[in-house]
């Protein structure tokens, strides 16, 4: 006649938490294996540094070498243009004119998502193309109240020289004229490596 094996309940889960126990953690090593620690002294991350720009974007609307287009109409004749999309490449220039030295590009889009009052969504990379920062680029992501004197918009990220990039921009009109054409300074305070 066989007999019956008795265990005590509290080994039959000890038995059971080592089997799945075990199981789990060779699981969960394969699972994050690809996730190493790294030494910030060996990505030259010791010391931060804000480095301010000054530019201006110049956002054409109007004739055959427009910079800004819009792809997307507002809805039901909005007065805020609410809805309405335009996609960017504005030139980034050391000064106002249109005709000042350019050192990049803004390239993004713009959303009208005010219905009352004339606000924007914006997101965009500033692309350098000129000197030091030649290739490296800060992204801006934020709401852009148009009507505002000054609007603050923050940083969210970079590449290159601008690689974990935070900070803020300001940005006030400079000017603005009748066909839609405008220039816009931005003050930009990033944080960097």
């Amino acid at each position: 006649m066989a007999k019956a094996l008795l265990i005590s309940p509290s080994y039959f889960i000890f038995f059971i938490f080592v089997i799945f126990s075990s199981a789990t953690i060779s699981i969960f090593g394969e699972e994050y294996s690809y996730v190493k620690s790294i030494n910030p002294k060996k990505m030259n991350m010791l010391k931060e540094k804000v480095t301010h720009f000054q530019l201006y974007w110049q956002d054409v609307v109007s004739g055959s070498n427009a910079t800004s287009v819009t792809v997307l109409d507002a809805v039901n004749n909005s007065s805020t243009l609410f809805g309405s999309v335009s996609i960017i490449d504005n030139s980034l220039t050391v000064g106002p004119n249109l005709s000042s030295k350019t050192v990049g590009k803004s390239q993004g889009l713009y959303v009208s998502t005010g219905l009352e009052e004339t606000a924007l969504l914006m997101v965009m990379n500033f692309a350098f193309t000129d000197g030091k920062y030649n290739g490296s680029t800060f992204t801006v992501v934020g709401r852009n109240n148009v009507n505002a004197k000054v609007r603050e918009m923050p940083i969210i990220g970079g590449s290159g020289l601008f690689r974990f990039a935070r900070g803020y921009v300001l940005a006030s009109t400079y000017s603005f004229s009748d066909n839609g054409d405008g220039t816009i300074e931005y003050n930009c305070y990033v944080i960097h490596y």
